[in-house]
């Protein structure tokens, strides 16, 4: 496959997949309401994120990297989130 035909499929592919996660951790943001969110499955998508990312690096992808880098960012606030309510419980 050519480099640009990748890219014409990898970076659409790059911002749906991004922007469907916005409007969960925008929610998590602003409602601080943390009880329908599971600390197991955001740690696990988190670290899964993170390594997509070191992945992309590693293939030197950039739909890659900046659709994971930006979740990674919206998943870590999430996460946040709730290991902070949870302490805070």
């Amino acid at each position: 496959m050519s480099p640009e035909l990748s890219d014409l499929i990898g970076y659409p592919a790059a911002i749906l997949t991004t922007a469907a996660f916005a409007p969960q951790a925008w929610h998590s943001w602003r409602t601080r309401d943390m009880g329908g969110i599971s600390l197991l499955m955001y740690s696990l998508f988190t670290l899964g994120v993170a390594l997509w990312c070191a992945y992309g690096l590693v293939i030197g992808s950039w739909p890659v990297i900046l659709a994971n880098g930006i979740t990674l960012v919206l998943a870590a606030l999430v996460l946040g989130l709730k290991v902070h309510s949870l302490l805070k419980a």
